[in-house]
């Protein structure tokens, strides 16, 4: 596959991730409100479980194609998670005096971003 090609893959998996992470917080806000970065720690972790699984039918099966790759894995999840966000979300909760929140949203998304991740990874190879 061409570098250009790969670009554009990219950006339109981008731009899917983009819009997709938008309707996601959309979606949270009225049912949680903001006093809590829900929305962000929701994308992260369904973001992560995502990645997971991409990367074990890349390693341990035929499941995608490598392709695939540039699409999911760096276009659609880099604009569907952001770390930015989670950590500008964490940096105003600290600021507000908010430091259980605070730490309570740094814990829950790097254990249950791990825990997704690893579940991701685990679900296809018990597929195969």
């Amino acid at each position: 596959m061409s570098y250009g090609i790969t670009l554009f893959i990219v950006a339109f998996g981008g731009a899917i991730g983009a819009m997709s992470r938008f309707q996601i917080t959309n979606w949270f806000m009225p049912w949680f409100g903001n006093s809590f970065p829900y929305a962000t720690l929701a994308v992260n972790v369904i973001g992560s479980f995502i990645m997971g699984a991409l990367m074990s039918a890349l390693t341990h099966g035929t499941l995608i194609s490598p392709h695939w790759r540039p699409l999911i894995g760096v276009g659609f999840l880099g604009a569907l998670t952001t770390f930015s966000t989670f950590s500008f979300d964490t940096l105003v909760l600290f600021t507000q005096g908010e430091w259980l929140k605070a730490a309570l949203n740094i814990i829950a998304n790097v254990l249950l971003c791990l825990f997704a991740v690893a579940i991701g990874y685990q679900l296809l190879i018990k597929a195969q």
